[in-house]
């Protein structure tokens, strides 16, 4: 197995727009060919579009587009420029009368961060279709990952910059790679070193301390539980396996549900319910291979992809990235 450029899995392209001022933005995944696609929403806070057409026994075919953004429900807008901009090239479902685009997004919540009025819209995502690309993937602060951040338990002022990280392998003729917006409510961790790259900081804001930790203490603190109300308990981790191995609805179900172990090996705590943590799975390939050995892979390279995101992160608005403090 060897690692491998996301884009060298094939089958699609990716585009990317962001309002950096704002702290959002969008990033889109354009598939050659309608995409069979799989989805597991783990967390209790999803803002997602679309997604009832990926359920094995919807009529659904695939996907012509992903979308994973920021803007919380508002961004939920974007895709519709993702639609127009495929029904403008004729592509999509033909129903007689036009071509209707299959587009399924995800979005994050990141309103607290820049400007919470401005948010992924439909000519954003319309700039991000038009600058869409086979070979170049910019990872960190950049599109869906403008606004992302984690560590976030004990409010804003604890919290660190983070954002949109990819990772590929192949592993003999299959290829399968991941592309993820961080921005969770917990810890990120090295998964092979076990060591924290980002989360939640000391109140002197120069190191890091565990989520867990101060949830825990929280049990028995009952008069101050954990509220998924809290303004900075909004969150949600993003994100896609895209493999070359030729799988059904039903079985990439099954890999976006294995892929969430890397989320589980990557970020802790994950999956609470102020979380709205959703990976997809899309099939852009006709290789034949083993339905548990590439979701084996997926949480692989899902686990690896939230760290690139966390390093590949810059500081911005107030808050430090893992470079700047030295974790990365």
């Amino acid at each position: 197995m060897e690692q491998i450029d996301i884009m060298a899995v094939g089958g699609f392209q990716i585009g990317q727009a962001h309002d950096p001022a704002a702290g959002t933005g969008v990033t889109v995944l354009l598939f050659d060919d309608c995409a069979p696609t799989g989805v597991d929403i783990r967390g209790g806070g999803p803002a997602s579009r679309e997604t009832p057409l990926l359920a094995p026994v919807a009529d659904a075919a695939g996907l012509h587009a992903l979308v994973l953004s920021g803007g919380s429900a508002f961004g939920l807008d974007a895709a519709g420029g993702v639609m127009r901009f495929l029904e403008e090239r004729g592509i999509g479902f033909d129903t007689g009368v036009t071509r209707v685009p299959l587009v399924a997004q995800s979005c994050i919540f990141d309103l607290a961060i820049g400007d919470g009025r401005i948010r992924p819209d439909g000519a954003m995502a319309y700039r991000a279709c038009a600058a869409a690309s086979r070979t170049a993937f910019a990872q960190g602060c950049v599109g869906g990952g403008m606004g992302a951040t984690v560590g976030k338990f004990c409010g804003a002022s604890c919290a660190m910059k983070s954002g949109i990280g990819a990772f590929a392998v192949q592993a003999g003729a299959i290829r399968v790679g991941a592309v993820v917006v961080v921005n969770a409510l917990g810890d990120i961790f090295d998964v092979d070193t076990g060591r924290q790259l980002a989360g939640l900081r000391t109140a002197d804001g120069r190191g890091l301390r565990s989520t867990e930790a101060q949830m825990f203490a929280q049990i028995e603190r009952p008069r101050d539980p954990f509220s998924a109300n809290r303004p900075t308990a909004t969150n949600t981790t993003i994100g896609a396996i895209v493999t070359n191995a030729a799988f059904t609805k039903a079985e990439l179900t099954r890999v976006a549900s294995m892929a969430h172990n890397g989320l589980a090996r990557a970020i802790r705590p994950v999956h609470t319910t102020a979380d709205g943590d959703s990976v997809y799975a899309s099939s852009v390939g006709h290789e034949r291979a083993d339905l548990n050995a590439v979701g084996t892979l997926a949480s692989y390279v899902m686990a690896r992809a939230i760290g690139c995101g966390v390093r590949a992160a810059q500081d911005g608005f107030g808050l430090p990235c893992a470079r700047t403090l030295g974790t990365a």
